[in-house]
């Protein structure tokens, strides 16, 4: 292969601990071109100083990998033992990088027969530099995550791998298992269903896979935990207590928040960005709990005897049961569900009722009305619409009434999976489509964003978009090229917007002797398993939006000599980087491919980018030139402003996340002013 990129004139460097690294026996980078900075430091020439510094540590990796083969394996494991002792040492880990990289790189190609490309090394060390790596579909990111992961594993605090969900997590833990245990590495994995003693192995564990959402719900238990315990939470650091840990009672699962690199970048950072991880106070099965102890205490109310079962402070008029009242509470009679309520809870509930039954008056101190408890202000006897007592007073009252009890689920912690990753010490990403939102990227989470080379140059061809009047024209100019590609042989992907568009298009092409496997995204292990057989010779396969993303799609042999895959678009999507990653799935490690884009003069994008008035007129325009046989080619003009609707709906979704950003924000600020957790301490 040409490579663009020319080796460094210097023979040998130094280490950091004065050792001699071998010298560069690679005389070029396999690199068809040099990365690109999407958005990253705004000094100038900082971004090729960047650049040329890691395409240097690259070559230092190279230069490594002549002495990496001389070792056995045996040899491999006690280097790495080594790196670990200096890492905790005292030695910087940037110092470290390109002995680690190439002794991974080394432990793939044992372990796996997967030896790491320059471009992976490359994109390697973007990620250990808290950059988002974009790298384009079937480059391997699963095997380059590898490299940042152990790297920082190295000082012994974590390394944490988000991806989208427990099937991803566990299949790439599981696929990279044995480069880590060749390093002596240890791997866990956190699954949605694990219990709290697998999850506190799996952190132990020196690099731990999972999801962004059990990441943050373990975060958020572990915070409930902590102040259970009495124990203080340092918010700066994320580092647990300030006390010493004791032996006995329920600890963290987690141990810190050091390093984090996540998978599929846009769709955790930006699309998830939205919604918070919320822990709910109570339960379906505790809230019927609690609303059954309401009831209960309230209908032993008035057979409590003042100073005899309880005494009322007469300053805060505060009722505190005796030791003969709380032997009381215990001869009660007491069904099924009230023996699931902890002892100490009954007390609590019956001092409430015994409260209620004394100093709340009905049309006192509220009223009943359409069922419900509504307070009468004591300044000005007025009803005080929506206001309730705290302290579950007001369901108390409820209970007394014999109305339905609102117990609130509530809010017991919250956090958004931007404040999450915000914790971590070092941050980094990887995707196939991380460009068109670095600037979002950069600006959120201070991660610039470096689009990697492609191992081999790309062969993808862009066929020219078509725009045709309406949905259906537009579905059956579909049909005839997939009829004329599928009759070569050529796979076919198809990308829809949504299952109902899926499965009216999939009916029209079986309608016409076509074997159709439709993807949907129901069921996560079927999904991968259709993306990677989307390359098979004749397969036709229709999918909805970012369906089998982290799968790569393999073309056969014989499929390269016809022209590789075939993606159609049949709509764009809200935003250009979904697109791109259906695009993605043809032409990867350079291999042939084509794509075209469909459009229709009654696409959605064009309502939600330009408005109503436009697009009315736009899907009238179309309705004109149905039955047109010059149809696209008379509309073809119209093309440009697809794009701009989709350029417009990018930057309202855009300006959201950002107002939601500055809501959390101050929403932080205040409560730490008042000396709140803003994780636990949240308003509904």
């Amino acid at each position: 292969m040409t490579s663009l990129i020319d080796p460094s004139s210097q023979e040998s460097s130094a280490g950091s601990d004065g050792a001699s690294v071998p010298a560069q026996e690679s005389k070029k980078l396999h690199l068809p071109y040099k990365p690109h900075v999407s958005a990253g430091w705004k000094i100038p020439g900082v971004a090729a100083y960047k650049v040329n510094q890691w395409l240097e540590q690259t070559r230092v990796v190279n230069a490594w990998e002549a002495r990496r083969r001389e070792l056995k394996d045996g040899q491999i494991r006690k280097e790495a033992l080594s790196l670990v002792y200096r890492a905790k040492s005292g030695e910087t880990l940037e110092s470290l990088l390109p002995e680690t990289y190439s002794l991974v790189r080394e432990a793939g190609r044992r372990a796996l027969n997967m030896r790491h490309y320059d471009v992976q090394i490359l994109g390697g060390t973007c990620l250990f530099y808290g950059c988002i790596s974009e790298m384009q579909t079937g480059e391997g990111k699963t095997l380059t995550a590898t490299l940042p992961l152990i790297l920082h594993s190295l000082v012994g605090k974590g390394a944490h791998l988000a991806t989208v969900n427990d099937y991803l997590a566990q299949r790439d833990a599981e696929w990279m298992r044995p480069i880590y245990n060749i390093l002596g590495i240890s791997v866990g994995v956190v699954l949605t269903d694990n219990d709290q003693d697998e999850r506190r192995r799996a952190y132990a564990s020196d690099v731990t896979y999972g999801t962004a959402k059990e990441f943050g719900f373990d975060f958020l238990r572990d915070r409930l935990l902590m102040r259970a315990q009495g124990r203080a939470v340092d918010d700066f650091l994320g580092s647990g207590s300030q006390e010493r840990w004791t032996s006995g009672g329920e600890q963290p699962v987690q141990r810190g928040m050091h390093f984090a690199l996540v998978d599929e970048a846009d769709s955790i950072l930006i699309d998830e960005a939205r919604t918070p991880l919320i822990i709910g106070s109570l339960g379906d099965e505790a809230r019927e709990v609690v609303i059954a102890t309401y009831r209960w205490a309230a209908s032993h109310a008035d057979k409590f005897v003042l100073k005899e079962h309880f005494t009322i402070e007469e300053d805060t008029r505060k009722i505190e049961l005796t030791a003969k009242g709380r032997q009381f509470v215990r001869a009660l009679p007491r069904d099924e569900i009230i023996r699931l309520a902890a002892l100490v809870d009954l007390y609590e509930y019956t001092e409430r009722a015994i409260k209620v039954h004394r100093d709340f008056h009905l049309d006192r101190h509220y009223v009943v009305r359409d069922d419900e408890i509504v307070i009468v202000d004591e300044f000005t006897g007025r009803l005080a619409e929506g206001r309730k007592w705290r302290d579950g007073i007001h369901q108390a009252i409820e209970a007394k009434e014999n109305i339905e009890v609102s117990v609130p689920t509530g809010q017991a912690a919250r956090i958004t999976v931007q404040d999450l990753f915000l914790r971590y010490k070092s941050l980094g990403g990887m995707t196939g489509t991380a460009a068109t939102s670095a600037g979002e990227l950069r600006r959120i989470y201070k991660t610039p964003v470096v689009q990697v080379p492609t191992n081999r140059p790309p062969k993808r061809k862009r066929l020219p978009d078509i725009v045709c009047p309406d949905m259906m024209t537009k579905f059956e100019a579909v049909v005839r090229e997939v009829k004329e590609v599928h009759a070569v042989g050529r796979p076919i992907l198809i990308g829809t917007r949504s299952i109902d568009k899926s499965n009216i298009l999939a009916k029209m092409l079986r309608d016409e002797g076509m074997a159709v496997q439709v993807l949907n995204a129901y069921e996560v292990e079927r999904e991968a398993e259709i993306v990677a057989r989307a390359g098979e010779r004749g397969q036709i396969t229709v999918a909805t939006n970012m369906a089998g993303r982290g799968t790569d799609v393999k073309l056969q042999d014989s499929v390269r000599d016809i022209g590789g895959m075939m993606v159609i678009c049949t709509e764009l999507h809200d935003a250009a980087r979904i697109d791109r990653q259906l695009i993605g799935r043809c032409g990867r490690q350079g291999d042939p491919g084509s794509y075209r884009q469909y459009l229709g003069m009654d696409d959605e994008i064009l309502r939600n980018g330009l408005g109503l008035k436009t697009s009315e007129n736009m899907k009238r325009l179309g309705a004109s030139e149905a039955g047109n046989p010059n149809a696209n080619a008379q509309l073809a003009s119209y093309a440009n402003r697809f794009k701009l609707a989709q350029r417009k709906v990018e930057k309202k979704h855009f300006r959201d996340r950002m107002s939601l950003l500055y809501h959390e924000k101050e929403r932080t600020k205040i409560q730490r002013e008042m000396g709140q957790d803003p994780y636990l301490d949240t308003a509904e």
